[in-house]
């Protein structure tokens, strides 16, 4: 390594050994792939304790070195942020997910800021072939792609959430886009026929890995996989393998992931495996008929993870025939900790004759599996306790990690803000002080070379978390973290990382100058100021109370109407209902639109022009039609596919919608404006 890139490596934060540098410097550049799962647990892979099949992992980590310190940022785009910049998410513009502009934000805007550049664009000027394949997330229709932002080559989709050719999904999961051109994900130039999307990236990847080839570059591939993210989906074939697996329960399962574990050395004997959280439900409580449904979901969710420990068995494969195997350095790793969403019960919805995770079924693990996905951590994804930011990552490269190292355990801390760093120290580039002509943020991480030799990382600035209001700052054997709208906890993470024994009051001083650290931390970080609502223990906002009476709307056809004003309207007017049945009146981008749930599948009207000031909405629902009218004149239509089948279990919502959404929107996406009058209403029947 240069002198050059010693001084680029010291500003880090970190100090290499002189021999680590010398030999990295006597080294060929080698290739990177970083491949990143959405949504998977600290143990559910083989070689943290989990006891899904994954023999392709586990090969990797037994030729390599696996962290048992290594953190994300708690959620997506911010994860994504972080790892493609080297910043934390809100210097690079990602203070939450890409659906979120905060116009006077600091660090909210949606898209990556001008104020970073990514490994693409560092890399691709040391001479690197840069590309991506799978889930972008960081702001597309913003105006942010990959292909302005450094890759050569990319096949993206715009937010992941895309699994087989023809499935029900959101309209932002209709598409894909291959090098910068929007595609249906059906189109043949995307893949032919009954694919599934772990595997087809796999084969982009690939693809993109001989274009280097061809060029005689080494590459930089970005490989981030949409599984096992929600609508949890599989092919049948891999579900079936799963089924009856778990029919022992998360309790027992916990137990025996904690053990091996242990076992392992990723955990120590010390730490307690955390007590089963009140919303989750004992097993052994549980009908036969319940059992049965959650050992489905947990199989679908298995089998997505087997289906990419067998991608990452074709890509090394593909890496030996092409003869590229030995110096391309591959890292693996998970963009938050295990998901909760869906609550304890986790959600199974869709065609009610499509079978749990087939193409039209819509499954969500929830907070029961996402505790045994998170073995042995607190809390979940949202959060910063340990269970939303811990992550695996496994670090393989034959040519630059040592025999000696093989299958061996490193404890230091690492954070996805490193991975830039790693980048520019092993492809010996430049880092740019400013680029395109604008000043670009120093890199925040450190090079983890050294770690791959066994050698200290001597980070000299603390690790920082914020989301949604949680944060957290770990400097040292020391992790200070809060929850949103409650006070700190201070936790000695060597001696109690399952964060058991809260030290906060018994050490005011040190609480009290990390939380000044933290602070002055967010101040300069463009961190805002969180205004949202207090979420529940499974990541969905706390909402108020539906109105006392819902009207009754299951099987009768209604009419609902409101009056409303708003110089820019947008969320929801009303809405009554969830995933599977209800409706929604609300605004998008100033135009008026009406979602209807039957059986959970869902139907959109949407008028074609925005309006502003006193609106009268009126929308007609029969089992013919969907009519909705805006100041009087028919403004959408389109046919209603039949009365509601039942009443909606959800209740009436005002001015926000409520637990789960009706339309293709976060809840609770309240309605900006005033709204006057709204009435639902039942017609008669002819």
């Amino acid at each position: 390594m240069s002198c050059k890139s010693f001084n680029v490596a010291f500003k880090l934060g970190c100090v290499f050994s002189f021999s680590a540098l010398l030999w990295v410097a006597a080294a060929e550049r080698p290739n990177i792939v970083i491949v990143m799962v959405d949504d998977m647990g600290f143990s559910d892979i083989g070689c943290y304790g989990g006891e899904i099949e994954t023999p392709n992992l586990d090969a990797l980590a037994n030729q390599g070195v696996r962290f048992t310190q290594f953190y994300n940022t708690a959620r997506c785009s911010p994860s994504r942020a972080s790892l493609i910049t080297g910043l934390y998410p809100h210097q690079a513009g990602m203070g939450y997910l890409d659906n979120l502009i905060k116009p006077h934000s600091q660090g909210t805007h949606g898209r990556l800021h001008e104020r970073c550049v990514t490994i693409a664009e560092v890399l691709g000027s040391a001479g690197y072939h840069t590309s991506i394949s799978g889930k972008w997330h960081l702001g597309l229709k913003s105006g942010c792609n990959p292909w302005e932002r450094g890759f050569d080559r990319s096949t993206i989709s715009a937010y992941g959430e895309v699994y087989f050719p023809k499935e029900a999904a959101s309209k932002g999961a209709s598409s894909v886009y291959l090098d910068g051109r929007e595609l249906p994900k059906s189109s043949s130039e995307f893949a032919v026929g009954d694919w599934y999307s772990t595997f087809v990236l796999n084969d982009w990847a690939l693809k993109f890995i001989d274009d280097a080839k061809n060029q005689g570059k080494p590459f930089f591939l970005y490989l981030a996989h949409g599984a096992p993210h929600f609508p949890l989906r599989a092919p049948q074939k891999e579900i079936d393998k799963y089924r009856g697996r778990f029919h022992e329960g998360w309790d027992v399962l916990r137990k025996r992931r904690y053990e091996r574990q242990k076992k392992m050395g990723l955990v120590k004997e010390s730490w307690p495996l955390i007590e089963r959280p009140d919303d989750v439900r004992d097993w052994e409580g549980l009908s036969a008929e319940e059992r049965a449904r959650f050992d489905n979901i947990m199989a679908v969710y298995a089998a997505m993870i087997d289906c990419v420990d067998q991608s990452m068995g074709q890509l090394v494969a593909g890496l030996k025939e092409r003869a590229l195997y030995e110096n391309t350095l591959i890292l693996f790793l998970s963009d938050n900790g295990g998901n909760a969403e869906g609550g304890p019960d986790g959600i199974t919805s869709g065609d009610p004759n499509a079978a749990l995770g087939s193409p039209f079924s819509n499954v969500f693990l929830g907070m029961s599996w996402a505790t045994l996905s998170n073995t042995p951590f607190r809390r979940y994804k949202h959060f910063t306790h340990e269970g939303g930011i811990s992550t695996p990552l496994i670090a393989h490269w034959p040519a630059g990690i040592d025999k000696s190292r093989y299958g061996k355990l490193e404890h230091q801390p690492g954070h996805l803000v490193d991975l830039m760093a790693t980048a520019v120290d092993l492809a010996q580039a430049d880092y740019p002080q400013n680029f395109k002509g604008h000043k670009v943020l120093a890199m925040e991480g450190c090079s983890l070379v050294p770690a791959f030799a066994g050698q200290p990382l001597e980070r000299v600035k603390p690790i920082f978390w914020e989301h949604e209001g949680n944060r957290a700052i770990r400097q040292g054997e020391w992790k200070l973290v809060m929850k949103l709208n409650e006070t700190w906890e201070l936790y000695n993470i060597e001696d109690d990382r399952t964060e058991q024994k809260n030290l906060a009051a018994m050490m005011p001083e040190r609480t009290k100058a990390m939380a000044e650290l933290w602070e002055a931390w967010a101040a300069k970080s463009f961190v805002d100021q969180w205004q949202d609502e207090e979420r529940t223990p499974w990541g969905h906002v706390k909402h108020p109370e539906p109105e006392k009476v819902s009207p009754e709307i299951g099987g009768i056809p209604f009419v609902v109407t409101a009056t409303v004003e708003s110089e820019r309207p947008q969320g929801v007017v009303m809405a009554q209902g969830g995933l599977k049945f209800g409706f929604s009146l609300f605004f998008k981008e100033g135009c008026p639109a009406f979602a209807y749930r039957n059986s959970g599948n869902l139907k959109v009207i949407t008028a074609n022009d925005s309006v502003k000031g006193r609106i009268e909405l009126r929308v007609l629902v029969d089992d013919k039609k969907l009519i909705l009218f805006v100041n009087g004149g028919e403004a959408a239509a389109c046919d209603s596919g039949g009365l509601m089948k039942e009443q909606p279990a959800l209740g009436l919502y005002i001015g926000l919608d409520g637990v789960h959404p009706v339309g293709e929107y976060e809840v609770p996406n309240k309605f900006k404006g005033r709204i006057i009058r709204h009435e639902v209403k039942a017609l008669p029947q002819e």
